[in-house]
């Protein structure tokens, strides 16, 4: 079989048996908000993570790397179609298709909610049912999202269009893996790391979230900076963001100190996505400002670390904003740091993890997909704080609203101990590394 597939038994046999649980989960969650499917992502953890120490310690040459890729996407592609023709656990697929239908009417989907009686003749019994926030709320969407939404929703208004849509961004995400795995001379194996992993199998094969598409345009943007194609990085970091504005926070690792190109494309390819929406004037940011209220950003229980020094009970909005100021400072320094530290001329990869950790982190998502962008670094850095934290956020399935203490610490606690203790242990090589005696003995 080693000869045929490229992989030895063990991973076969892991294979089977996530293919087998990926199955069971397909047959056993039939419904929305059910909470099964974080037990489901727990499970599929064990074997995914025995599986990844089984590829990382591996040497093989090029010839049986490339039989073992394929044979990795065979099984990743096989996961994803057991789970693509079920009910999507979260209903957010349902607003992308409504936003959709509304723009193919020729009406701006920042302007009304889907309760308004002027969109009364797009409801039907298919889409509107499912739409969360119908009465209360416009879109949240940015542009290049939206966009997306209206192309989709051309071909088809089907949920399970949609989720095959997002199928196809990340198949452009494991090719912009690929890539920069060859550009750095990593094992391209590595991209089980991503492709088996738990969180985006069934965040965006099963519930198909929009997310996956800034994860595709963030590795193509990171990419084109590793080949210095500048222009290409800042349009392709640009649509990034507006399909969901969290990878803004990778952006300076993206950038090469005193380049004007990407900055340039960036903020023109901005320009051009917002332009045909500009109609709504500042209603353009949709449901944003209400979405950090409803998220509870706006008290101490929306963010782990706050609730951390403060404890369980309110403290009032002045808390909060505290906090944001000295998070907003922390990663911006940080990110200053990122850019000014020399490098080589090409994508910070290890300066985008650090900073898309560090904002998860900071920010304490109440969403286990949120996490979902952090997964594609660990083909490159396969940290174990970053392993437990991707793994965990499956946990946010059973916690309260916003998670409590004692849950975020679940989730936390042993992530931040790991990533100092791989910290350490980094700093300490190095050190007897450079005090290393260099005559042969």
């Amino acid at each position: 079989m080693r000869r045929i597939t490229g992989l030895d038994w063990p991973l076969l046999a892991l294979a089977a048996g996530l293919l087998a649980l990926t199955a069971f989960g397909a047959h056993w969650i039939i419904t929305f908000d059910d909470p099964n499917v974080g037990l489901i992502l727990l499970l599929h953890a064990g074997p995914y993570a025995l599986a990844a120490w089984l590829i990382l310690r591996r040497r093989t040459g090029q010839t049986e790397s490339s039989r073992a890729v394929v044979t990795i996407l065979v099984v990743a592609a096989a996961m994803r179609l057991l789970l693509l023709p079920g009910i999507p656990i979260s209903t957010d697929i349902y607003r992308y298709i409504w936003d959709g239908r509304v723009q193919g009417a020729g009406i701006n989907p920042y302007l009304f909610v889907p309760a308004d009686a002027s969109l009364s003749d797009l409801r039907d019994a298919a889409i509107f049912p499912y739409i969360n926030r119908a009465q209360a709320a416009p879109t949240i969407y940015p542009p290049a999202a939206q966009i997306i939404f209206y192309l989709i929703t051309r071909v088809s208004q089907s949920p399970i269009a949609m989720k095959a849509a997002m199928l196809v961004f990340e198949g452009i995400a494991v090719w912009g893996i690929l890539q920069l795995l060859t550009a750095r001379g990593q094992p391209r194996s590595r991209v089980l790391l991503y492709a088996w992993h738990p969180l985006p199998l069934w965040e965006f094969a099963r519930s198909g979230h929009i997310d996956i598409a800034a994860i595709a345009f963030l590795m193509l943007a990171l990419l084109a900076s590793e080949r210095r194609h500048s222009m290409l990085a800042g349009v392709a970091l640009a649509i990034s963001v507006l399909v969901k504005y969290f990878p803004l926070a990778a952006s300076p690792a993206v950038y090469r100190r005193w380049d004007w190109r990407l900055p340039l494309a960036f903020v023109a390819s901005l320009g051009l996505l917002y332009l045909p929406y500009i109609a709504a004037g500042s209603k353009v940011l949709g449901y944003l400002p209400g979405y950090v209220t409803e998220e509870k950003l706006d008290q101490s229980s929306g963010f782990f670390l706050l609730q951390l020094v403060t404890g369980q009970s309110p403290t009032g909005r002045q808390a909060p904003i505290l906090y944001l100021l000295a998070a907003a400072i922390v990663f911006a320094a940080l990110a200053l740091f990122i850019v000014l530290r020399t490098r080589e001329p090409h994508a910070d990869l290890a300066g985008a993890t650090l900073l898309a950790v560090v904002f998860t982190i900071l920010v304490s998502p109440h969403y286990a997909w949120y996490f979902a962008w952090l997964v594609p670094f660990l083909c490159f850095y396969p940290l174990v704080g970053l392993f437990y934290l991707t793994c965990a956020a499956g946990y946010l399935y059973f916690t309260h609203w916003p998670p409590t203490i004692s849950e975020g610490l679940v989730i936390y606690g042993p992530a931040i101990f790991l990533f100092l203790a791989e910290l350490g242990l980094r700093r300490l090589r190095k050190q007897e590394k450079h005090h290393g005696d260099p005559v042969p003995a």
